[in-house]
């Protein structure tokens, strides 16, 4: 096996299982640490990996995005703790948007049963969700559905989010940077979340440390366009107050 071959194996296990170690890659493809080492870090240099400590996980990308079932395997306690935090922040919202993807749907599971919601949404799992709840009203969203994320996109369900204001929106993203903002894989995708942020009296970005410092394909806000970013610990807070100083308050569970 080549040099090149041998990285092309290495981020295809990547995307498969969600990270690699490098002592279990070093012994499956038979060559020294050091070489993983180094193709792992020209990987990196290549967007198409992040390092982390003894391995690394795949970059989501144009040509690559994580399953909604990839997604409910993987930092599940730290998603929970943000779930619930992000909830506390509902106030006296009326009018919720629920984003795709598995957090959003934990945000769903926590919010109040007890009280009236209307909920927009283009997420068929977080629209279940709200079904039997006797207080809440359902928008789902129309369009194109998308297996990976059983969720819908495309000008349908952009324009009816159009004709909504919402006091309240809990968005997701696969990358969050200073310099690039916030960004999705999907062009479709990011045409519903910039909808629903034009869309929002207020806006409430939530997501694992690992989307931070990420960059994906589309660009669909700016840090400065959210008013609280929920987060885990994972993110250190010297990196958090560089988030705050664009303008969100950056909570940490």
């Amino acid at each position: 096996m080549d040099a090149e071959m041998r990285r092309r194996r290495m981020l295809e296990l990547a995307r498969r299982a969600g990270s690699v170690d490098v002592v279990r890659l070093a012994a499956g493809l038979k060559v020294s640490k050091e070489t993983i080492r180094r193709d792992l870090t020209l990987l990196e240099e290549h967007g198409l990996v992040r390092r982390t400590h003894g391995g690394a996980h795949p970059v989501e990308s144009a040509g690559f995005e994580t399953t909604l079932a990839f997604r409910t395997t993987h930092h599940v306690p730290e998603k929970s703790r943000i779930a619930t935090a992000a909830a506390a922040l509902l106030q006296d919202a009326e009018t919720v948007f629920v984003d795709e993807g598995f957090t959003p749907g934990l945000v769903a599971e926590a919010l109040p049963e007890d009280r009236p919601l209307t909920v927009v949404t283009a997420s068929l799992a977080v629209a279940a969700t709200f079904a039997s709840r006797r207080h809440a009203t359902v928008m789902l969203l129309g369009g194109r559905l998308r297996g990976g994320t059983m969720a819908t996109v495309d000008q349908w369900a952009v324009r009816m989010l159009s004709a909504f204001v919402v006091d309240l929106a809990y968005v997701g993203a696969n990358g969050v940077c200073d310099d690039h903002g916030l960004t999705t894989p999907d062009p479709a995708v990011r045409d519903v979340k910039a909808q629903a942020m034009r869309v929002s009296r207020r806006r409430v970005l939530i997501g694992v440390h690992t989307k931070f410092g990420l960059t994906s394909f589309c660009r669909f806000a700016g840090v400065g366009d959210v008013q609280t970013i929920v987060t885990d610990t994972g993110l250190s807070a010297q990196r958090a107050q560089r988030y705050e100083r664009l303008g969100p308050q950056v909570l940490r569970v």
